[in-house]
């Protein structure tokens, strides 16, 4: 069995710098700031040849309102389904109300729970204790979370109460066992949690009613019909002149981030604001990425047919450039067409993954310059001669031949296209790499042997005699 160990305590008592330190990783947003973290987050760590999961959560203060009370329900899920609990206090700031109250929802579980006494560095242990000795739980454990001071024995003591033995193998997850790994992106409150949450099927991540809601991306794995997925939730994105939060800042380097982690991207629009600029730009750096691209318009229930046609018509006209993506009309709130989303992101994960023999891309080649060749550059007929896989997620096809860099834009897409028709390569982009074979006589002398040189010698004579004849 891998223990699940939550972390619980008031904002800003350093769950989030404990995460990152258990899980050896940056994943947590970490900064001086409370209320940074709202939805539940889930690392893998290890201590020696022990396993755990290790589960970050939003601060409870118990004067919740808004979106704060909406955080720390998730904070109380994760006790829920944690096999341990980690309650951590701060040691500079002394025992609060809020710990007190945390403190009788840990009594009333059964769950182990362990006090952490957190920020005691430069501080002497037992009196930045002695407070939270008040509280009736087990003894305090001094540790300093920002430099891991304490941290193993912190650790050592939870990971007592489990069994011993090593888990068995395959316990961890890998990247293949997660499945399709999903991103969700889009521009602040269009929906992103919200379809998250529908996909999913429970309120996993926290859904309110304010622009900037999730600050972190989540990734969350689950299975639906025997397929494995992991689905990422993921900060909006606004343009650069309106950011100015530092904390904004580093959600947006999550989210693009979790772009580059993800197998297929689910780009969430807004049908009532349209197609805005934003969301083109989102658009773009998914697929500069080479990413696999699924579109869902969101908020289309209550629209007027005409307010329909217009979107679609907008659609039509601004996204070209992304014509291979299939486009949803879905309602996150009400789950209509959701589902629909699964069949077109696992197509485009098929494609994205798909593998072609060198056989069948030189055949395909054959016949798609049959149909239509090559222009000439300077009198000559650029060559393509075979074709073969490079890569893929995006698929990466290499041409080789003569001239290939003067190989037309024009040509390329055209080679493109179909490449893409005839393979039936849906929802993914498509990449080329021309490549032109080296002239094995180039950077070479022709040495001349005497023959040729005497022969060479006598043309030249008789060359000249001829035009001095003719004066």
């Amino acid at each position: 069995m891998v223990p699940v160990i939550a972390l619980v305590g008031r904002p800003n008592v350093g769950k989030s710098t404990l995460f990152n330190r258990l899980t050896r990783s940056r994943d947590a947003l970490v900064a001086d700031y409370p209320g940074l973290t709202r939805d539940r987050k889930y690392g893998q760590g290890k201590l020696d040849e022990r396993d755990f999961i290790v589960i970050d959560t939003g601060g409870i203060s118990g004067d919740e309102s808004g979106i704060d009370s909406v955080m720390a329900e998730q904070s109380l899920l994760a006790i829920d389904e944690a096999d341990a609990v980690v309650f951590l206090v701060d040691g500079r700031s002394g025992l609060n109300p809020a710990d007190e109250m945390i403190a009788q929802h840990l009594r009333r579980t059964d769950k182990p729970y362990f006090l952490a006494v957190n920020k005691t560095d430069g501080l002497d242990p037992d009196v930045a204790m002695a407070d939270f000795y008040a509280m009736g739980l087990a003894a305090p454990v001094p540790i300093a979370a920002a430099h891991g001071r304490g941290v193993r024995s912190l650790l050592e003591e939870v990971l007592e109460r489990f069994d011993s033995d090593a888990p068995e193998e395959g316990c961890i997850e890998d990247d293949e066992e997660r499945g399709i790994r999903m991103a969700v992106i889009g521009r602040p409150n269009v929906g992103k949690s919200t379809l998250v949450n529908r996909m999913l099927g429970e309120d996993r991540v926290v859904v309110f009613d304010q622009a900037g809601t999730t600050r972190d991306s989540i990734y969350i794995p689950y299975t639906r019909n025997d397929k494995s997925y992991t689905l990422i939730d993921t900060a909006g994105v606004r343009r650069r002149k309106n950011i100015k939060d530092a904390v904004e800042k580093f959600s947006i380097v999550k989210t693009l981030q979790a772009i580059k982690d993800a197998n297929v991207v689910i780009v969430v629009m807004d049908a009532r604001e349209g197609l805005t600029e934003q969301d083109l730009h989102m658009l773009g750096f998914a697929l500069d990425d080479g990413r696999a691209i699924v579109i869902a318009v969101n908020k289309w229930d209550g629209l007027s047919p005409d307010e329909k046609q217009r979107i679609k018509d907008q659609l039509d006209r601004r996204l070209v450039f992304a014509h291979f993506a299939n486009i949803h009309f879905i309602s996150a709130l009400h789950g209509s067409g959701v589902g629909d989303l699964y069949k077109s992101v696992e197509q485009a994960y098929a494609s994205a993954t798909g593998k072609w023999s060198t056989n069948r891309l030189t055949k395909l080649l054959e016949d798609v310059i049959a149909d239509h060749q090559p222009p000439l550059v300077n009198g000559r007929r650029i060559k393509l001669r075979y074709a073969h896989q490079g890569g893929s997620n995006p698929p990466l096809f290499i041409v080789h031949g003569n001239q290939t860099d003067k190989l037309p834009e024009s040509y390329r897409r055209y080679l493109q296209n179909r490449f893409t028709d005839i393979l039936k390569i849906k929802g993914t982009p498509v990449r080329f790499d021309f490549r032109s074979g080296d002239n094995p006589f180039e950077g070479k002398k022709n040495e001349l042997s005497k023959r040729q040189i005497a022969k060479k010698a006598r043309l030249k004579r008789f060359s000249q005699s001829g035009k001095s004849g003719k004066r």
